[in-house]
């Protein structure tokens, strides 16, 4: 079976891509075992191993801090991704790279399509749109994969965890109601990008796409949701009301866009599916953080 190389394996997308993948032909590598701030030790280990699929599931994920660990922010999300591309088109593999909503500013007021212009509003969004780009013009075999709002079991600093810890403790939970997108569990990508690696044998299937659930939400949209589906599954809250506030009640460092709805018609008319509902995914992911407490 052809080889395939996990980078980024003990985050909450490379821990679900552990357990989608077949694990006959995996090789998984951890952020304790490879330092994206070394060039040269991606490159030798990409060599090393010579598998036929790279995935990158690693990230600099820290939206507001990236505002002043900028260089750190550039080297995990585009010096190391150019340094996979690189890698990858010499030994002939194709490289999955998971990049994000926040390449676009949020001005366009309807779902973004692949092909729409990126124009990031914070260090994050640019450094995840360098590697973008570093990816295309390094590797000719190339899958990127846009996605919004991750969130999964596994992980600590997911939207969803931070509800149900801050509902625990406190009455009223003040949440964002003016930025929208789309919560996308981090489950659901890993099982996409399974079903996809099959399919890119062909040339034709390289480029850019968007996977997210369907349906659209607000930060507290999403958080009313939350404390409801919880509720259902007798999680510990204490949480009472949740109250809507605008983007400038809540300042941040780094800015954010207001409406990154990314369009999934392109991914779904390939893989000839629809994909489901966010609150559906949510349900899901709710009871299986139950069962693994």
């Amino acid at each position: 079976m052809k080889q395939i190389l996990l980078i980024g394996s003990s985050g909450q997308l490379g821990r679900e891509l552990q357990q989608t993948l077949p694990s006959d032909a995996l090789v998984s590598v951890a952020r304790d075992t490879l330092d994206l701030s070394q060039p040269d030790r991606i490159r030798q280990l990409i060599l090393e191993i010579h598998p036929h699929v790279i995935i990158n599931a690693a990230a600099y994920t820290a939206v507001d801090k990236a505002e002043t660990e900028t260089e750190l922010a550039y080297a995990i999300n585009a010096i190391a991704p150019a340094i996979m591309a690189k890698a990858a088109n010499h030994i002939g593999a194709t490289l999955i790279h998971i990049s994000t909503d926040y390449v676009f500013n949020g001005r366009k007021g309807t779902f973004y399509q692949e092909d729409d212009d990126p124009n990031p509003l914070n260090v994050y969004g640019a450094s995840k749109l360098a590697g973008e780009e570093n990816i295309r013009q390094g590797c000719d075999r190339h899958l990127i994969l846009r996605t919004s709002w991750v969130y999964g079991v596994h992980g600590k600093g997911n939207f969803v965890k931070t509800m149900l810890r801050v509902g625990a403790d406190r009455p009223e939970v003040r949440v964002v109601a003016d930025q929208v997108g789309t919560p996308t569990s981090a489950r659901s990508i890993a099982e996409v990008i399974t079903q996809l690696i099959p399919s890119l044998e062909t040339s034709e299937a390289m480029g850019t796409y968007h996977f997210t659930q369907s349906g659209v939400a607000s930060w507290y949209d999403f958080a009313v949701a939350i404390f409801e589906e919880a509720r259902r599954l007798d999680f510990p809250l204490e949480v009472e009301r949740v109250a809507p506030i605008a983007t400038a009640d809540y300042p941040t460092p780094a800015q954010r866009p207001l409406y990154s709805v990314l369009s999934t018609q392109k991914l779904s008319t390939w893989m000839a599916t629809s994909f489901p509902h966010w609150r559906q995914e949510l349900r899901q992911m709710l009871r299986d953080l139950k069962e693994s407490a």
